[in-house]
């Protein structure tokens, strides 16, 4: 709406107007303003508001991008570590835990030239052993002593399979006092088929009251087997039971002052025995091969079983004793 008052003409007054009267200004007021003057005095003002306004938006939008952090991406998920296995034939293992590994350095085993194995490590060279029966016959032991034998395993006697009958090896008796003459360290094995723990404690008195206080350098070592024949007694037997057995032998064996051992193949030890509960006794291992693949520590490697030495007839179990020292040397 304009304002603006038109000024009041004398000259176009009716004569029935006389009554009016031209209103006197008043001068205490300022007079109006032009139109045109106060529009560009309200830009003038509006002017420096649209500034600040611009200003405060745009310190605003400064602060925001200042204040503002870029999403931190989402981390990657940790990724699922393969677990450990091991092969055993065409069987994936799992390892169990608290089982010492073997640590031997296969590069440190070698054939000599008699084509026997060798290990040495850090100059320390591992001492190598026969294992012998009645099936060896009679033994020349100074002639094995000669031949670079420096132990012997003697079977000490046996279980029958169908019976179970106690047997004293024939030639023991012959084999321990030959093969201490010629200087050899001795140890001895019992062929177990005990059924139960009480069984492998009386296979274990058996063998004490043979050895009659007898010093040996050697273990004395648990030899169960499973024996491929119908009539066997032991065919029903699972691994914990053979373990038990194990145990109970090595225990009885312990308690008398001698080192107890218990021998085994690969197959018994990742699919029978429970080597938790054999931890503490020696571990005499039947591997044959250049050098050996069990994935978990033992003291003694039966590596052949037809080794040919100076002294005894036809072939030989070969051993090698790895336990001096720390394990892998």
């Amino acid at each position: 709406m304009d304002n603006h008052q038109p000024e009041f003409d004398w000259k176009e007054r009716r004569p029935d107007d006389r009554q009016l009267r031209e209103p006197v200004p008043d001068r205490r007021q300022p007079p109006p303003s032009h139109p045109r003057n106060r529009s560009r005095r309200s830009g003038l003002h509006i002017l420096p508001l649209a500034v600040s306004v611009l200003a405060l938006v745009v310190a605003i939008t400064a602060l925001f991008l200042a204040l503002r952090k870029e999403p931190e991406p989402d981390p990657a998920p940790p990724a699922e570590e393969e677990p450990i296995t091991f092969r055993f034939g065409d069987m994936v293992l799992t390892p169990i835990e608290g089982i010492p590994l073997n640590t031997y350095n296969k590069d440190a085993f070698r054939s000599d030239e008699k084509g026997r194995t060798t290990y040495e490590q850090a100059g320390e060279y591992a001492k190598t052993g026969v294992d012998v029966s009645t099936h060896q016959k009679e033994i020349d032991w100074q002639a094995v002593a000669a031949d670079g034998i420096d132990f012997a395993i003697l079977r000490a006697g046996n279980r029958g399979y169908t019976e179970g009958g106690l047997f004293v090896d024939q030639t023991f008796a012959q084999n321990l006092q030959g093969a201490l003459e010629a200087g050899l360290e001795v140890g001895v094995y019992f062929f177990s088929q005990a059924t139960t723990p009480e069984e492998a404690e009386q296979e274990a008195d058996f063998v004490l009251g043979i050895l009659d206080g007898q010093e040996l350098a050697f273990p004395v070592a648990f030899d169960w087997e499973f024996i491929a024949d119908d009539e066997a007694r032991t065919n029903h037997m699972d691994g914990a039971m053979i373990t038990r057995c194990a145990a109970a032998f090595c225990e009885r064996i312990k308690a008398a002052g001698y080192q107890p051992a218990i021998y085994f193949n690969r197959t018994q030890g990742y699919l029978h025995y429970d080597l938790r509960e054999l931890k503490d006794y020696q571990l005499w291992l039947a591997e044959y091969d250049t050098a050996p693949d069990f994935y978990y520590h033992f003291d003694l490697w039966q590596y052949s079983d037809a080794g040919r030495v100076n002294g005894i007839q036809g072939n030989v179990d070969l051993n090698l004793s790895l336990s001096t020292g720390e394990p892998g040397i």
